[in-house]
């Protein structure tokens, strides 16, 4: 029906009841949005003019239930239109029994409901402050701004990587092991606090301009520039996740290293498993590290790889091998 639905605009939702006759007791509108929740406003006639707001019973309302601050209007047609204005609320609204605004009148025919939300936050389930979605002077989060946000980034990250792909105002060399790069300065100093220091400091790198990376091939060392512009694919990842792991572990990018072990821990198998221990202990990987002791020795494949031991025990580090003792000794402890 027309009457049941709500014009929204910006904080301020307004319902026009085109007919409110004698014989209505009741009525409720069609849901409405307004943050991130679809609400609804009804209207109850008794001896008074009860009028309700409440969120629609959903997911998000129950997980990330709205605490509002609000003012309802009411005017009626014709020629006297004195609006009779609530006074500010704040509530948390979780069901139609929440908010109850009794209008000492009845209303017959036309008249409309306003309701501006002044502030609305996130009602946080464990106790402590909710986050206000009108942060900026009242001025409510939509949808519209999260897309602008978006596309900010897009935009950003199409930049950057027309910056590193054209070498647009580039001002510094790297080195490879099977060729150079080109990259800019600010962005590998916002990237990591070791090329900050490089580029800072009265070292050789930035009095040459020039960064030597040759423990790296150029694809490997261009999937690494790529991750510090925000532009690396996930195939270039998966491909050189070890070598980035490695120049994540010398230059100081604490969430790329955690992403690669991450990545490492997920396919731990027969072929790896003892390489991927070794890079666990070298790069001081707990979690990999763990999480191959377990695949060896509490899953049983330590006999699967005891051809494999041999070569390993040769390499491997004296207090690595220490703890696999422990955990051998760990595992096979007597009941």
């Amino acid at each position: 029906m027309a009457d049941l639905k709500v014009e929204t605009i910006a904080k301020l939702a307004q319902w026009r009841i085109e007919n409110f006759g004698a014989a209505t007791t009741y009525k409720r509108s069609d849901p409405f949005k307004i943050g991130i929740w679809n609400w609804h406003l009804s209207v109850e006639k008794n001896r008074y003019m009860y009028i309700r707001l409440f969120p629609e019973l959903s997911r998000v309302s129950k997980e990330q239930p709205p605490v509002a601050r609000f003012v309802l209007r009411v005017t009626t047609s014709g020629s006297n239109r004195r609006p009779y204005i609530s006074p500010i609320h704040e509530r948390l609204l979780r069901t139609s029994d929440d908010f109850v605004w009794p209008v000492e009148t009845t209303f017959q025919g036309r008249f409309i409901i306003d309701v501006e939300f002044l502030d609305l936050k996130i009602c946080p389930l464990n106790g402590g402050e909710g986050n206000s979605m009108c942060p900026n002077e009242g001025r409510m989060q939509y949808p519209a701004t999260h897309t602008l946000r978006c596309l900010a980034t897009q935009n950003s990250l199409r930049c950057l990587s027309r910056m590193l792909d054209e070498s647009i105002h580039a001002d510094v060399t790297i080195n490879t092991a099977d060729g150079t790069l080109q990259a800019h300065k600010a962005i590998l100093s916002a990237s990591s606090p070791v090329f900050h220091s490089m580029f800072l400091h009265d070292l050789k790198e930035k009095e040459s301009s020039t960064v030597d990376m040759e423990d790296m091939s150029r694809e490997s060392c261009m999937a690494f520039i790529s991750y510090c512009y925000g532009k690396i694919n996930k195939d270039d990842f998966w491909k050189h996740r070890l070598a980035l792991l490695g120049a994540a572990n010398k230059y100081d990018i604490v969430e790329l290293k955690d992403t690669c072990e991450e990545s490492l821990l997920e396919d731990i198998n027969l072929e790896n498993v003892l390489e991927r221990l070794q890079e666990a202990w070298l790069y001081e990987l707990d979690k990999l590290k763990k999480g191959c002791l377990m695949y060896l020795f509490d899953f049983g494949k330590i006999y699967d790889v005891r051809d494999e031991m041999e070569m390993f025990f040769r390499h491997a580090d004296r207090e690595l091998l220490v703890e696999m003792f422990q955990e051998v000794l760990t595992v096979w402890k007597p009941a």
